[in-house]
């Protein structure tokens, strides 16, 4: 009866909010987003999360309720006279937001993406505590090019991990982009036919873009077969999520259109989109309708009301009109009535729809100034959209726009762009800066969010943000890395808590305006006008290095615990060597400009050295095998025939990123395979070139080495089909271990130092 009491209230509340009488920000405006999953439902999903976590022996300890007396998204803990532990939350989400922080905090157990199973010792006693939770606001998680980057090839059972990951986060709100078997059934509806919707449907890895309006057509065909099975999985997922308490935005209609469609309507108000990364026809320039025109009414509508049909609705809407695109009229009203007819159209569908908007369009655009802001963002009704600060950490929007005119933002750290390696983030930036949205005046902030472009790296970014975004305070970060080695590793060890403190204050210390990802050495196109850089000692990265590999005794085999330790020990190695490849680099490019051939001639063997040992420690790395990335697409192809589109998918996106290099290495990967394969084979073609023009005492050629590389290496990679090991082989430690002593050895080898002079940073810039 209390259950059913506590369910008319919420029941109520949501009735009053929609009437107008409360909508607004903060947990008001969360509780109208709310799944209207009964609590019994929750509380059920909510078990088998810890069941999977634990397993059906240890989850017997725990016992859960689902509450809506408690405060907004809070937990309570405590522990009941048969000596189990009860876990009541306001959702099941908040219920696994309280189990996580008991096994982190109590137990000294953690899981991350890459370990979703903790095994408890079966005469554990689990010690008695009181927790109560401060309540939260919104914790969101995804952008619209993670689906793309890191979740085109994911069945249900990957995502079943994800899922409880995002829940034991305590994660209430993310988005479900998937919408191809919608739109064939509206084109066709509307008359475009067959081959006309085949060329518009991008293949299965550039959905996100195709979305977007941003490309079209590349990488297909994508075949309805296809389509279905995204559709069915994507059903899986948000019953999945929504039995949780997870709230899911669906995508709207933004304007994007075939080019076909002039067929059909020739009178629409289109403009054509502009050409995007310099894709060339028949992959660029689709059709964005206007939104004041009735196509784009008729199309909204037809769009929307099956989303909603196949999909349910939370009321939360999604939709970037203007990504990376320009609007094609640079005037306040056209802004402003964009936006509202935008709004409207869902409206139409769905009188409570609120709208989902990615900031992303804002970032670094001249183009949006700010009258033109304020006209999009203020035409519709206040608490009716959402805007995401996509990258609060490095390039916060809500400053500039007075907390977005009032609209309700969630604070995010993007980080990562195009699913890249390479340890980096900004640790201070996200404690503190948290806390200064929060008190600004006026802040209209209502949650806390990652949206990185591609997860799987840098896990411990990732989970300091959405633990900050659970706390009202801000973090002591000292005791916060030193806790977070403590249950990564499941030894409490001064040597593995200095590591992760040296790393804190290295790569996890980022301040400033550049691009801190992605442009390293061993991943880019060579030339001789890189320009890499760090903000960092390379010296700290080395010593934390030693330690890891110092404290391998102590590390526990139970628990998956070691495989935890080989996962970063690999990480670590990897990013020594990416450091010293930037420092060989510069020095490669002083030995060039000065003519000195058995300099450069000594450097670049080194480099290929380096580009040996790198595949070989990613090669013991199961996280790190390209071989996984290409089973996985073959994997998703609906039958034999298609495996061979989809494993071209997968394999451009990585490298060359369209028919001829359009956005090269932009999602490049340190995996083993394709070091092998395409980033050393590129470089020593590259230090072939160099050295035979110094040898020749002649410029070198740039523009017909980027033509012989292009030719050679790169367009040719998206094609081939050799198989790749999906098992790690080797010894991770030994391998770290000998790759560590030859590195080191490089430093005190006074050829090498007269050479290389790898042992100053090279953020002082030697020549």
């Amino acid at each position: 009866m209390q259950k059913l009491w506590i369910l008319a209230l919420a029941i109520l509340a949501k009735v009053f909010l929609s009437l107008g009488l409360g909508l607004g920000m903060g947990p008001e405006l969360a509780l109208h987003l709310a799944p209207d999953t009964l609590p019994d439902v929750q509380e059920e999903a909510a078990r088998a999360v810890i069941q999977r976590v634990i397993g059906p022996r240890s989850s017997q300890l725990f016992l859960v309720e689902v509450s809506r007396i408690l405060d907004f998204r809070s937990f309570q803990i405590s522990m009941l006279d048969s000596g189990q532990i009860l876990i009541a939350g306001w959702d099941g989400v908040s219920v696994c937001k309280g189990f996580h922080h008991y096994l982190k905090y109590v137990l000294e157990r953690d899981v991350d993406w890459f370990k979703m199973r903790i095994e408890l010792p079966t005469n554990l006693q689990l010690p008695n505590v009181t927790i109560r939770s401060t309540s939260t606001t919104i914790l969101y998680h995804q952008n619209v090019c993670t689906w793309s980057y890191s979740f085109a090839w994911w069945g249900f059972e990957q995502w079943r991990r994800h899922i409880d990951w995002m829940a034991m986060m305590g994660i209430s709100l993310t988005i479900a982009p998937v919408q191809e078997a919608v739109w064939q059934d509206v084109y066709t509806q509307l008359g475009l036919s067959g081959a006309e919707i085949e060329a518009h449907l991008a293949g299965p890895a550039f959905q996100a873009w195709q979305r977007m309006g941003n490309i079209r057509g590349w990488g297909g065909p994508l075949k309805p077969e296809y389509q279905r099975l995204q559709e069915l999985l994507q059903q899986h997922i948000l019953r999945a999520q929504r039995d949780l308490g997870i709230s899911v935005a669906l995508p709207a209609f933004a304007g994007h259109l075939p080019t076909a469609m002039r067929r059909i309507y020739p009178n629409g108000n289109y403009t054509e989109v502009e050409r995007w990364n310099s894709f060339p026809d028949p992959y660029c320039c689709g059709l964005f309708v206007d939104p004041l025109d009735p196509i784009f009414d008729l199309v909204a509508a037809l769009f929307l009301r099956r989303v909603v049909q196949r999909y349910g609705s939370n009321h939360i809407f999604f939709c970037d009109p203007f990504n990376e695109l320009q609007p094609p009229v640079a005037e306040p009203d056209y802004m402003r009535s964009t936006a509202a007819a935008i709004h409207n159209s869902m409206r139409s569908v769905d009188p409570e729809a609120v709208w989902l908007l990615q900031g992303w369009m804002f970032v670094k655009n001249i183009y949006w100034t700010d009258a033109m802001m304020e006209a999009f963002l203020t035409a519709v009704p206040i608490g009716r959209l959402i805007v995401l600060d996509l990258q609060s950490e490095q390039f916060p929007q809500y400053q500039r726009t007075d907390s977005y005119y009032g609209q309700p933002f969630v604070w995010c750290m993007l980080h990562n762009f195009g699913g890249t390696l390479g340890m980096f983030g900004s640790a201070d930036l996200v404690n503190n800066g948290i806390e200064a949205a929060r008190r600004m005046p006026n802040s209209s902030i209502v949650g806390v969010g990652i949206t990185p472009e591609g997860i799987g790296q840098n896990y411990v970014m990732y989970s300091l943000v959405l633990e900050r975004g659970w706390s009202e305070l801000p973090l002591d970060l000292d005791s916060w890395f030193k806790h977070f080695a403590r249950t990564r590793y499941g030894v409490d060890d001064e040597g593995l808590q200095q590591a992760w403190q040296l790393l804190r204050r290295s790569v996890y210390s980022f301040r400033g305006l550049q691009k801190m990802r992605g442009g390293y050495t061993v991943t880019r196109r060579p030339a001789l006008n890189l320009d890499p850089f760090t903000w960092y000692n390379a010296s700290d990265v080395l010593e934390a290095w030693k330690l890891l590999l110092s404290s391998r005794a102590i590390i526990p085999l139970e628990d998956d615990k070691y495989a935890i330790y080989e996962h970063d020990l690999v990480d670590i190695t990897r990013q020594y060597l990416q450091i010293s490849a930037d420092q060989l680099y510069v020095n490669l490019k002083s030995a060039y400009r000065k003519r000195q051939v058995a300099r450069f001639e000594y450097l670049g063997s080194k480099l290929l050295q380096l580009f040996g040992d790198l595949e070989h420690i990613l090669a013991s790395g199961s996280n790190f095998l390209l071989g996984t990335w290409l089973a996985d697409a073959q994997r998703a192809a609906p039958n034999a025939a298609d495996k061979p589109n989809f494993e071209f998918n997968a394999r451009n996106q990585i490298t060359a990123w369209g028919p001829d290099g359009q956005i090269l290495d932009y999602a490049c990967k340190q995996w083993s395979g394709l070091v092998l394969d395409y980033y050393r084979p590129r470089w020593a073609l590259f230090l072939d070139d160099v050295t035979l023009a110094l040898h020749s005492n002649r410029t070198f050629n740039s523009t017909a080495f980027k033509l012989r590389v292009s030719q050679e290496v790169e367009l040719p990679f998206s094609n081939k089909s050799d198989v790749y090991p999906v098992e790690p082989m080797g010894n991770t430690w030994f391998i770290s271990q000998n790759i560590y002593e030859r590195w080191k050895e490089y430093l005190r080898d006074t050829q090498f130092l007269h050479n290389n002079r790898i042992s100053v940073n090279l953020k002082l810039g030697v020549q």
